[in-house]
């Protein structure tokens, strides 16, 4: 309005002014220059206006004025909020995609022509996909595993598919869980997730529930047959007795499985060992060794006996639980005892190890162990030689408890085999768990040692 008043002003002064020198031409001529005179005026205001628009910086142009002026400062404000907001969503952006960049499933958007617009980190190492080679590739011509191609040409996304990952191999495999989301205009959202230890949990279960089934049906079929065949047929008190031998033999086994199981789960139970207790090697080398010399009568009754040799007990306590180092250090050397033949050898020692560590070994001269299932030792009911070992009476989970307490007391169990020449079996300790054997605290420093190996 302001504006508007001022252009009238003008004509009519112009006019005036037209009118005192010529009379009404004179009034008609200054009107019109006044009119032309700010129409000029906006054109330049106008001028700068657009020159300013198209790369506005900093605030309100300087040099407008009137109407143009107003636009430019309410046009500049209009800008600096867009800007603002602008800022505020790309800083939104960036923190949602760092958010889907630490994710630990891919993440890949799809166009409505299954195109790739765009993939995190993960879809990158699940895939093998490329920046700057797979963006706007089609996902068909990258994922070329038939189950997804099947699953992708469908379009029924409800569930998901398991395909191999891109580092799949026979000695490292790698299980991927794919599936679609759709959204928007038909945009996809795949997301895949690493389900490799998923995939090996369900296959250990299933294993562990078809052996300990195994296990227990045997010696159940053999006490089942001979109790048929006592309640049915007459016997002698020589069969009988015969018949209940192999019965008791049958259901210590059961009984032998069945506290095995207990063990593993205590131990997957139970929390780690702690550093308060002190474990007298000593004694509980006596133990084991009394304990293995008789299971080697036992197997070798009236054949050539085995050499069992028992170095000297250490001179340095361990930190932990004693009856798991028991149940451990037991069951490396029975296994030895019932692998070696009449007439082998087997050695049982502690050494130090650098830096600081000790090492429980038990050396056999048994068939040994080819390099294919060194690998595998320690899994839950593997054995190397299946007949071989139910007959020795083993349940397959003896080396699965040694590892399980090597483990828990911060080692491991380690294994070295030839076949033809024998097997090193060893559980291996941390330096942190060697204390001094006289101190009864259990707190003591670590203690330096001096290898008692040969």
């Amino acid at each position: 309005m302001a504006h508007t008043a001022l252009v009238l002003l003008l004509q009519l002064v112009a006019g005036a002014l037209g009118w005192w020198w010529q009379s009404w031409p004179g009034a008609f001529a200054g009107a019109v220059l006044a009119a032309g005179g700010v129409a000029l005026w906006q054109a330049v205001q106008g001028n700068r206006f657009l020159r300013w628009i198209k790369e506005p910086q900093g605030g309100a142009p300087r040099g407008l004025r009137g109407q143009w002026g107003d636009a430019g400062y309410r046009t500049a404000r209009a800008l600096r909020g867009e800007q603002d907001a602008t800022r505020v969503a790309d800083v939104r952006l960036q923190s949602f995609l760092s958010a889907i960049q630490a994710s630990p499933n891919g993440v890949v958007v799809l166009g409505p022509d299954g195109r790739i617009q765009w993939f995190n980190e993960m879809a990158s190492a699940h895939f093998g996909f490329v920046p700057q080679r797979d963006l706007l590739q089609h996902i068909g011509n990258l994922v070329r595993d038939p189950a997804f191609t099947a699953y992708f040409a469908t379009g029924a996304f409800q569930r998901d598919v398991r395909i191999r990952g891109r580092e799949d191999s026979p000695a490292r495999p790698v299980k991927l869980s794919v599936q679609i989301h759709p959204y928007a205009d038909n945009y996809k959202l795949l997301l895949s997730q690493d389900i490799t230890a998923l995939s090996q949990a369900e296959a250990m279960r299933r294993d562990f529930v078809a052996n300990v089934s195994h296990e227990i049906r045997t010696p159940l079929t053999v006490l089942a047959g001979f109790v048929e065949t006592m309640q049915s047929l007459p016997l002698s008190d020589a069969e009988r007795t015969h018949y209940l031998a192999l019965m008791a033999a049958q259901s210590e086994r059961m009984q032998t499985l069945v506290n095995d199981l207990l063990m593993l789960s205590r131990l997957e139970g139970s929390p780690l060992p702690d550093g308060h207790e002190l474990v007298d090697l000593a004694a509980l080398m006596a133990e084991c060794e009394a304990e293995a010399r008789g299971l080697s009568e036992l197997l070798h009754p009236e054949g050539e006996a085995q050499r069992l040799q028992f170095d000297p007990p250490p001179a340095f306590a361990l930190a932990g639980s004693r009856g798991e180092l028991r149940s451990a250090a037991s069951n490396l050397i029975n296994n030895a005892v019932r692998y070696t033949p009449a007439g082998g050898s087997i050695r049982v020692f502690w050494e130090e190890l650098l830096p600081g560590q000790v090492r429980l070994a038990v050396t056999d001269t048994g068939p040994g162990i080819a390099p294919e299932h060194i690998s595998r030792i320690g899994e839950r009911f593997y054995r190397v030689d299946r007949s071989r070992s139910r007959e020795s009476g083993g349940t397959g989970l003896g080396l699965a408890i040694a590892k399980h307490v090597a483990q828990r007391h911060g080692g491991e169990l380690s294994v070295v085999s030839e076949v033809g020449k024998g097997s090193t079996f060893a559980l291996v300790f941390p330096a942190s768990r060697v204390r001094a054997a006289s101190d009864g605290s259990g707190l003591a420093a670590p203690v330096k040692l001096t290898s008692m190996a040969p």
